[in-house]
């Protein structure tokens, strides 16, 4: 998987609010995901959650994250971003929570006697299907899993939504 920063093209998706999909890891090492709201900011992934859901234990436990993004809700055109959450803060006053409600619904969020805390994702890789034109242009190999091996690098990314750890 490619390191980052985005490719432009990418990051002008991902700074959409599209459906999206956290990823965390239990305890016993199984996946974990979840349904989210999130928003992009300066390279970085706002998640917000109440304070009961698992994914919050679970990020506290391995900061190890994932967020696969559907483009305009289309599973067929995702991006995927993978990193470590670097804070986990109580969102007292909803601030948060309410960024990412307007930026979905236009609306506050409705339920104001919970407590919510954010998240911030630094993601390190990314994948996505479609690749980005300029990655697609550079890749001159196909693989076996559809996707491309890079000639600058000698690695395998891409490859029908799935990604290559």
């Amino acid at each position: 998987m490619p390191l980052m920063p985005l490719p432009s093209e990418l990051a002008r998706l991902v700074a959409q609010p599209n459906p999206a999909v956290v990823g965390t890891v239990r305890p016993d090492g199984s996946p974990h995901t979840a349904a989210t709201w999130y928003d992009w900011e300066d390279g970085r992934i706002l998640l917000n959650m109440d304070e009961s859901r698992a994914r919050l234990g679970h990020m506290r436990e391995n900061p190890r994250v994932s967020i696969t993004i559907l483009v305009e809700g289309d599973a067929a055109d995702q991006v995927t971003l993978l990193g470590r959450v670097e804070s986990i803060e109580p969102d007292d006053d909803l601030r948060d929570i309410d960024r990412l409600a307007l930026r979905y619904t236009g609306k506050p969020f409705r339920t104001r006697d919970r407590r919510r805390v954010s998240a911030w994702l630094r993601p390190e890789r990314w994948s996505s299907w479609p690749l980005p034109q300029a990655v697609a242009s550079t890749a001159r190999t196909p693989n076996t899993a559809g996707g491309f091996v890079s000639p600058a690098r000698g690695d395998e990314f891409g490859g029908g939504g799935e990604s290559h750890l």
